[in-house]
């Protein structure tokens, strides 16, 4: 049994994660938390998330009782969570996106400690079409035309989101072609004919779309569109309980979650 911490339980990704949890024989939720002076303080985790009641109540700090940290929170909240766990010598599942350059070079650090899985997305069909855009890229990369397109629900704060970035950067480094010098986030006006080396990048935001992301190779006379839509939070959810009962057994080291599906 795995006893697992969520950081931001009341959060749209902590509550599906509280569900993953309550549905896996072999996880427990053993601490949930939620911002400090929230009125949810002291509620139970399982009725706020809509599931059973769990007897574990909402709290503003984990305690030390637990195997493994969940922390699908905001960016900013990231360095103090990492000094947490690593205080602790607990082993932490991250899927916060949107990280700056000092995020990430915490992140990098606390590997060094503990052990740590960072990823864009929990999804096991997302991990398989990274592996298959790698695949795509290595065939057909140097003459197509490639283009990633992604749609996220109108909450979403950043963008383009974490998964398509991890899939320009998929495509950036099997075709050798740095993501900062050939990337582009949108094209407006008079553009003039596109550059064949380009990876572009086009946002949707609108209602409640959980996920979709697709990677288009555009050759002339034909095209590779590979996709992937999400209808579901608790798909990412279940990704995250899988990769913490992993996690808890591995070495101090940044893992991905194509490590935890062995791809």
């Amino acid at each position: 049994m795995t006893n697992i911490g969520v950081l931001g339980a009341n959060g749209r990704m902590g509550r599906a994660i509280i569900d993953a949890i309550s549905q896996d024989p072999n996880a427990n939720l053993a601490g949930a938390t939620v911002r400090d002076g929230s009125p949810l303080v002291g509620v139970d985790a399982g009725t706020m998330a809509g599931v059973s009641a769990n007897g574990v109540s909402l709290s503003e700090r984990l305690n030390t009782e637990l195997d493994v940290v969940i922390d699908f929170t905001l960016p900013e909240a990231l360095c103090d969570n990492l000094d947490w766990c690593v205080a602790n010598n607990k082993p932490i599942v991250i899927g916060t996106t949107g990280l700056n350059n000092e995020q990430k070079v915490a992140l990098n650090q606390a590997a060094e400690s503990i052990p740590v899985v960072f990823a864009a997305n929990y999804s096991v069909g997302v991990n398989l079409l990274l592996n298959l855009v790698k695949q795509a890229s290595n065939i057909m990369g140097e003459t197509a035309d490639i283009e990633i397109v992604e749609a996220h629900h109108r909450h979403k704060v950043d963008a383009p989101s974490g998964t398509a970035m991890a899939l320009g950067e998929v495509i950036a480094e099997e075709l050798d072609r740095p993501l900062e010098q050939h990337a582009i986030y949108g094209r407006e006006g008079h553009t003039g004919e596109r550059d064949p080396k380009t990876i572009g990048f086009a946002t949707v935001r609108a209602g409640d779309i959980v996920g979709e992301h697709t990677v288009l190779f555009a050759e002339l006379g034909e095209r590779l569109e590979l996709t992937h839509k999400a209808t579901s939070r608790l798909t990412f959810a279940k990704g995250a309980v899988r990769a913490a009962k992993w996690l808890t057994e591995k070495s101090a080291g940044l893992y991905d979650m194509r490590d935890v599906l062995g791809l």
